[in-house]
């Protein structure tokens, strides 16, 4: 049987502010977004041909963002073949419009563990949304920290997995979206940035802000908590016409993105710096 009081809170209190509640809540929190991410860099104040390393570049556009907004000469790394040819072919499109643009930005193959640079070359690392598929974090750090100049900063954007998190979801999402459920814990990143002889210098906890400003902005969240529950009301549909492995990918990015917005997986940035010289 229901506690008389939480019907009564339910049914009766709640009732009577759900309508000023529910406004309340359609009214924005004025959420942070990946522009932010720039905003650190700009904070930065580095000067023009200073060198920038995106570890993990993907298919370039931060890395070509980094040289167009600040005059940096930066390089790209990514173990996808398919990532830097897009990146290249991308560097060559924005060209035709931003003069210099192919002299600024290189791209090439390489891993977070192996970085294919010479020591103590790089002024600012930019990894953003790539640690989480990091096996050993120790390794990526120790790369960070050698080819980092003395008093150089790397920027590192991540996502955690929080204790809202059922341990259950956490075993089917996680390797479904190649993610290492070890990297996923912030003591655990901490503890490989010290290791590694690095510094925090700022920690900004993000919790729902991307994903509640990526709703705002597109309705992003919402869109995929549909295609979730299209996903898990008919999966035959679907693994039908495009197979096991897609309809797990397809299912496993439509959670992560309805997880960030509940609080089950949060964002963080870390600011971190190189020892200076003596």
């Amino acid at each position: 049987m229901v506690d008389d009081s939480f019907l009564a809170q339910s049914y009766d209190a709640f009732v009577q502010v759900e309508e000023e509640f529910n406004e309340a809540l359609d009214q924005t929190l004025d959420p942070r977004g990946p522009d932010l991410l720039f905003d650190v860099v700009a904070e930065l104040a580095l000067p023009d041909g200073a060198t920038a390393l995106d570890v993990g570049c993907g298919e370039g556009r931060h890395a070509i963002e980094l040289a167009k907004r600040f005059n940096l000469r930066a390089r790209g790394v990514d173990p996808v073949p398919r990532h830097i040819a897009v990146a290249m072919h991308e560097a060559r499109e924005q060209a035709r419009s931003f003069t210099g643009l192919l002299g600024s930005v290189t791209f090439g193959t390489g891993t977070a563990e192996e970085l294919p640079v010479e020591d103590q070359t790089v002024d600012l690392i930019w990894c953003r949304d790539v640690l989480v598929h990091v096996d050993d974090l120790n390794a990526a750090y120790g790369e960070f920290r050698r080819v980092l100049k003395p008093g150089g900063r790397a920027l590192i954007y991540q996502m955690f997995a929080t204790d809202r998190l059922e341990p259950q979801e956490a075993g089917w999402l996680l390797p479904t979206m190649g993610c290492v459920a070890a990297s996923m814990v912030p003591e655990h990143a901490e503890a490989a940035i010290e290791a590694a002889g690095l510094r925090i210098d700022r920690r900004i906890v993000l919790g729902t802000e991307w994903a509640e400003w990526g709703h705002e902005h597109s309705g992003k969240g919402g869109r995929k908590l549909l295609h979730a529950a299209r996903l898990l009301r008919e999966p035959d549909r679907y693994i039908e016409r495009f197979g096991q492995a897609n309809y797990d990918i397809a299912l496993g990015d439509s959670l992560w993105h309805v997880y960030r917005l509940i609080g089950k997986l949060s964002d963080r940035i870390y600011l971190l710096s190189s020892p200076a010289r003596p």
